[in-house]
């Protein structure tokens, strides 16, 4: 992280981007360092169809040329700094690089070029978290508490705190994940992730379905997280639910950040900009 934090210094502007300075905070403590990181996405084009295995065989037989490969550069020389205690929002329109820059802060991307550097280890939660949809409620409680690194326990100690957070109708808890609404099962994923103390929270889109109350209840659970652990990014198109919870909002367009700062002017901007 020190190391990091030199690089940073030596060069706090973007090497051919317009992005903001870098500004270091000396007096706190970092935990999240991005430094010129650049993630670069390798697809097939569009004219010459998909690269499944059936249309790989289908091209063989009809001796056929494999698909082209195309690459979107996603994240553009993005650099800043998490200090331990932020809530973080993450703005942009669609295809800005939002879920694409949690990903690689989760250590889920590889870098093309710069780098992601994390005090701690960083937990992403989304609206397609990893619970089996086919296991009941219940039953998805007690592997993602130990998939998390909990005991048994302690999984048995936050049992019934995750279910009471989660607030799902009455049964449903012994009910498969399958027969859950969208906002049933994104109470449920951000319950059983706020059960323990994260270094760094991830949250992508996962508040997007719950109702007004389970938003505020989400947004006390989230300033207890800060306190407690590390920093919390959040991704939300509500810009509500961000202006409501973040202390800092970084505003991303096209790969690149146009905005880092406070909540109100760094939304007010993006308002202006783009009509929302």
């Amino acid at each position: 992280m020190a190391k990091a934090l030199r690089e940073l210094k030596e060069q706090a502007r973007v090497n051919g981007t317009q992005q903001p300075e870098v500004v270091i905070d000396p007096t706190r403590e970092p935990i999240v360092v991005v430094d010129g990181l650049h993630i670069i996405y390798r697809v097939y084009s569009s004219g010459g169809g998909k690269g499944t295995a059936a249309s790989a065989l289908l091209r063989i037989l009809r001796r056929q040329q494999r698909p082209s490969m195309t690459e979107v550069h996603a994240v553009r020389g993005v650099s800043f700094i998490a200090y331990r205690g932020d809530a973080i929002g993450v703005i942009g329109t669609n295809g800005s690089g939002k879920s694409t820059l949690l990903k690689a802060i989760a250590g889920l991307l590889p870098p093309a070029r710069g780098a992601v550097y994390t005090d701690g280890q960083p937990s992403l939660l989304g609206v397609n978290a990893a619970l089996m949809r086919d296991l009941s409620g219940s039953r998805n409680i007690v592997l993602g508490c130990l998939a998390m690194g909990l005991s048994q326990e302690e999984t048995k100690a936050k049992y019934e705190e995750i279910v009471k957070f989660a607030d799902l109708k009455k049964g449903f808890i012994d009910y498969p994940m399958s027969t859950y609404s969208s906002g049933m099962g994104a109470r449920l994923r951000f319950a059983i992730a706020a059960a323990r103390t994260h270094d760094v929270m991830l949250i992508d889109e996962a508040l997007a379905t719950g109702d007004a109350k389970f938003k505020r209840r989400s947004k006390a659970k989230i300033d207890e997280l800060r306190k407690d652990a590390g920093a919390v990014f959040l991704v939300a198109h509500n810009l509500d639910v961000i202006e409501e919870t973040c202390n800092r909002v970084i505003w991303l367009d096209e790969g690149q950040i146009k905005m880092d700062g406070p909540p109100a002017e760094v939304l007010q901007a993006y308002t202006e900009a783009t009509g929302k």
